[in-house]
């Protein structure tokens, strides 16, 4: 019985000292569990952040490696949390240049709900010179990039043929010849203003069509404005619209309807012929090569700027390249990826493009602005003595020598849906006016001629004052009177003064309390204010222009009027008209 009871009771001992055992491992591998669930990095509050505002066609390939850079590195004890989200480059730079209180031409001020990024792929660094341009550290110099797309000029495959497709390289001098011989050619182009295949494509036409006219000056500003128009007529404000005027058929009714030719990135020719179209695009890599998408990676955050380099780093490598060639991207040196689909004709080497300066692009941007937006001007000139003043460096031409021949030249650019009218001003001009009505505001179509010959007769008047206040009033009344829906209604006065007009007329006081008690939110009117030489009242032209909506562009040195008055010119896009 004892022996029994011992045996009973070492039994018994023995399962208390299991289940002990096993309350102990439970134990041990719950604090195990906890210290490993704590010590491992979390993804929460205290991992490292990192935003990416990105176009959307780099996006996908840009959120796979994003994520898996950010399992590996969780792996390796270190959490990061990736965010990259879609961000149109044009929105981004806009609201770069607004932290500097500056906007791009075209562009305009900000949307609202846009996002500036830890780090900003634009898709092409055609976007750093413009938002260097009006704001030198709005981002940083050294900048890498990432992926590129050659920009091409796409062309429905029957159509291609007809250039010689595949067989011979096109260039844009055959294109522009093509243009200016065969009304059926359609050109078409993304709003260059906002989309940077736009920009790259005008840009090299534009500079083709300049070089076409040789050493003529004349011809080749004639040839160039030609280019342009030609294109304006075909523009189109977002891509997706764009796409959808090619031909939806190969007989030559759907042919000749649809657009004939665009530029393009490679990927999006890659991507539309993926979707099986009834009639395919050729891309066409035309000689001289447009400047190419470059997708430049710009660290705007410093405080990111470690998180945002090791990821930098790691988009070098054979497995973001595949990714890149996945959605028709090439690598930053031009070579494809995996499932990259190399359109037909190729070239084993892509050709090395250089960016054009700032000056040049914002200087074409206005041209391209001054053609494409409908428009109702006036234009007041001034003729007060000082106008005859001589110029030194524009071969002593005197102020108002220049100021015409600025006018002439941006008269050139302005296609017969314009209206414009030309004043003058001085003091006591007409009768006990102050300004003068050499041409009323109306179509081009029917008085350019009468334009030019007014602009001919103008001669300063000797000793005449400069009543500007005055004839600012009554300009903004003329051009409202007359206003039209779906136009930009403007004034734009060239003037070398400050007022001054010894038979009193408006303070600058007097003339901002008028201009806001006839201003109509329902009627905009831009007023523009271009001063010439270093003796104007800049500080009293942008009271006016800010009270009001407009601009005011000064030029120190009068030689750079025509410069100016393109810029001037440019300001009406950043004021939307009202609908018709």
């Amino acid at each position: 019985m004892k022996g029994r009871h011992r045996t009973a009771g070492s039994s018994g001992g023995a399962l208390k000292l299991g289940a002990a055992a096993v309350a102990v491992l439970v134990v041990l591998a719950g604090s195990w569990y906890a210290f490993r669930k704590y010590s491992q990095p979390s993804c929460g509050s205290n991992a490292a952040k990192l935003s990416i505002g990105t176009p959307a066609d780099i996006a996908p390939a840009l959120k796979a490696h994003a994520t898996e850079w950010a399992e590996q590195a969780k792996a390796n004890g270190n959490c990061v949390d990736i965010e990259v989200f879609e961000e149109d480059p044009a929105d981004v730079a806009a609201a770069l240049a607004g932290r500097a209180e500056k906007s791009l031409t075209g562009v305009g001020q900000a949307n609202g709900k846009t996002r500036i990024p830890d780090v900003w792929v634009a898709d092409s660094s055609l976007w750093l010179q413009r938002v260097r341009a009006v704001s030198p550290q709005a981002v940083p110099a050294d900048t890498k990039s990432i992926a590129m797309s050659p920009v091409v000029l796409a062309m429905p495959e029957p159509i291609a043929t007809t250039f010689g497709w595949p067989q011979k390289n096109i260039t844009y001098a055959d294109l522009i010849g093509k243009v200016a011989t065969d009304q059926k050619v359609k050109v078409g182009i993304v709003e260059p203003s906002r989309d940077s295949t736009g920009l790259s494509g005008l840009l090299t036409l534009a500079a083709v069509a300049q070089a076409a006219g040789g050493g003529n000056t004349a011809q080749a500003t004639q040839t160039a404005t030609a280019a342009l128009r030609a294109l304006a007529a075909g523009r189109s404000s977002v891509r997706s619209d764009l796409m959808q005027k090619f031909p939806r058929g190969s007989d030559a009714a759907a042919l000749g309807s649809g657009l004939s030719v665009a530029p393009l990135s490679e990927q999006a020719v890659i991507q539309y012929n993926g979707q099986q179209p009834p009639v395919r695009l050729a891309a066409l890599y035309a000689e001289p090569a447009a400047p190419a998408l470059d997708y430049p990676y710009v660290v705007l955050d410093s405080g990111k700027a470690s998180i945002a380099g090791e990821l930098l780093k790691s988009l070098d490598s054979q497995g973001f390249r595949d990714k890149l060639g996945a959605v028709g991207l090439r690598g930053v040196d031009g070579a494809p990826g995996k499932g990259f689909q190399t359109p037909a004709n190729a070239p084993a080497a892509l050709a090395a493009t250089q960016l054009p300066d700032a000056a040049a692009i914002e200087g074409l941007l206005g041209k391209w602005q001054a053609i494409t937006l409908p428009a109702r001007m006036l234009a007041v000139l001034d003729v007060s003595g000082s106008m005859l003043t001589p110029v030194p460096t524009a071969g002593n031409a005197t102020r108002m020598q220049v100021t015409l021949e600025a006018a002439r030249k941006g008269m050139s650019l302005f296609d017969d849906s314009w209206a414009l009218g030309v004043w003058t001003f001085s003091t006591q001009l007409d009768g006990a006016k102050d300004y003068k009505e050499l041409v009323p505001i109306g179509p081009l179509v029917s008085q350019r001629a009468q334009c030019l010959q007014a602009l001919g007769t103008i001669q300063p008047k000797k000793n005449g004052d400069t009543a500007l206040y005055d004839t600012i009033l009554a300009a903004y009344k003329t051009v409202q009177s007359g206003y039209e829906s779906g136009r930009i209604n403007s004034i734009i006065v060239m003037t070398d003064g400050e007022n001054d007009d010894p038979a009193g007329g408006l303070s600058l006081e007097q003339l901002i309390a008028e201009l806001n008690k006839v201003k109509d939110p329902a009627k905009p009117i831009q007023v523009i204010l271009i001063g010439i030489g270093d003796k104007v009242g800049e500080a009293a032209m942008r009271q006016i222009t800010d009270a009001v909506g407009g601009g005011t562009f000064v030029a120190p040195d009068p030689a750079k009027i025509g410069d100016i008055f393109l810029q001037a010119i440019s300001l009406r896009g950043q004021a939307a008209a009202p609908p018709k």
